[in-house]
């Protein structure tokens, strides 16, 4: 039967179950790698891999630096602080659309044509506007996800049913009232649906910034370390990147159940 729910305990064995035939793959790829040259360094095994994670968290007195603190300090901060601004001006953009339609006309045609460019044809333009520090990475954030968010906030107040605001006027609230109290609430959970859905699109812009113009964070490490061919280092940043880029959206999710049950109840 199509859809037909199962257990927690068979959702959670088959996910365990999946990660277990992934770890195995990889074991394997690297076991027959080994074996047609023993100082393979390009699937590297357990143990190398275990070498690479100890050099990463190994603090190197010459230098004064961890690379794992290091990078992961400077990508949080860029990818933190680039989202935080695309979302609240999504958020301002899309209600603002969706309400009053000066706004509407105004803003959506730019938008939508900025949604279908994407951030990294434009870096150079980036580069030559803001410079290569903070700014860069935040810019080029911002401007890939935020026109496409602001667009999905957009038509969900566009969807919003007319007789609640109606409804709203009628017990006599203002329009700010109906914006704050009624439609922002219906609006929010799809917003954050929209941020869960932006956190790849803006790891993928920040990790090719850096790895074009940086001197510290992920996607520099793993520009360097690719370069020599250590990738006992690079397998454990991109394992890094991944499990940080679920738990962003599995935290969203939770926040999401706490403060719109009703959203998940009819989707």
């Amino acid at each position: 039967m199509i859809r037909r729910p199962i257990s927690s305990l068979t959702r959670i064995t088959l996910g365990i179950l999946s990660v277990v035939c992934l770890l195995t793959c990889y074991s394997w790829l690297s076991h027959r790698q080994h074996i047609a040259n023993p100082k393979d360094t390009t699937i590297p095994n357990w143990t190398q891999l275990t070498e690479g994670i100890k050099k990463s968290v190994t603090w190197n007195e010459r230098t004064e630096e961890c690379w794992l603190t290091d990078d992961a300090k400077a990508t949080v901060i860029r990818l933190f602080s680039g989202l935080g601004i695309a979302v609240v001006g999504a958020c301002v953009l899309g209600i603002g659309m969706g309400c009053l339609t000066p706004m509407e006309a105004f803003f959506h045609p730019p938008l939508s044509f900025l949604a279908k460019i994407p951030a990294t044809a434009v870096l150079a333009v980036f580069m030559a506007l803001v410079g290569l520090g903070m700014e860069m990475y935040i810019t080029m954030i911002v401007f890939g996800i935020l026109p496409s968010m602001a667009i999905s906030v957009y038509q969900a107040v566009k969807e919003f049913p007319e007789e609640l605001q109606y409804k709203a006027y009628t017990l006599g609230a203002s329009h700010m009232e109906v914006i704050w109290t009624i439609i922002f609430p219906q609006v929010l959970p799809k917003l954050i649906d929209a941020t869960r859905l932006m956190i790849g699109p803006a790891m993928v812009y920040l990790i090719a910034a850096e790895m074009l113009f940086g001197d510290v964070g992920f996607g520099y490490r793993i520009r360097i370390q690719s370069k020599l061919l250590s990738m006992n280092v690079v397998y454990p940043y991109l394992a890094l990147l991944a499990g940080f880029g679920f738990s962003m959206d599995y935290l969203l999710k939770i926040f999401q159940r706490k403060i719109s049950p009703w959203f998940e109840a009819h989707h």
